[in-house]
């Protein structure tokens, strides 16, 4: 799997963390910045993990700002990108295999090293059940984005 890993200057203290979790896990990472703690805007690095994506550039995508929010609020603007702050490792793993999650959204300021580790392996590892509930559930979602989107009329 290809995966793409940004963060904001909030975040970049986990940056190189996560991308070494990512590649030791067996996977291809791609580096989408920032490349520095100098202050940018996370608005702008959770776009360009959706964009790539949207583009099947990647299959998934970690983001990482002070608490996680911001970022997951960003990517969520996005047309088919599901991302989900967690913070302990149960959400980690139940957001892809209930809710279809393709984007994990990290709080560096919130977590340390250790538990980011233990975050991404468990994101990566997960794949979604498929069950009958989760699918309706996740249609149900994508029903929600194509008509407040204006994509389609209620």
């Amino acid at each position: 799997m290809k995966v793409a890993v940004a963060c904001d200057h909030g975040g970049f203290i986990l940056k190189e963390i996560v991308l070494e979790t990512v590649r030791n896990a067996g996977h291809e990472t791609m580096d989408l910045g920032t490349d520095s703690s100098d202050p940018v805007d996370y608005p702008d690095f959770a776009e360009k993990v959706g964009r790539a994506i949207q583009n099947g550039e990647v299959e998934r995508g970690i983001l990482i700002c002070g608490s996680g929010v911001g970022a997951a609020i960003a990517a969520n603007k996005m047309r088919g990108i599901h991302a989900g702050v967690c913070h302990d490792t149960y959400s980690a793993h139940q957001s892809v295999e209930h809710d279809d999650a393709n984007v994990l959204a990290l709080g560096a300021r919130i977590i340390g090293s250790e538990l980011a580790v233990e975050l991404v392996r468990a994101f990566l590892k997960a794949r979604f059940s498929g069950e009958d509930r989760h699918v309706r559930r996740v249609a149900k979602i994508s029903d929600l984005e194509r008509r407040e989107s204006g994509w389609e009329v209620p």
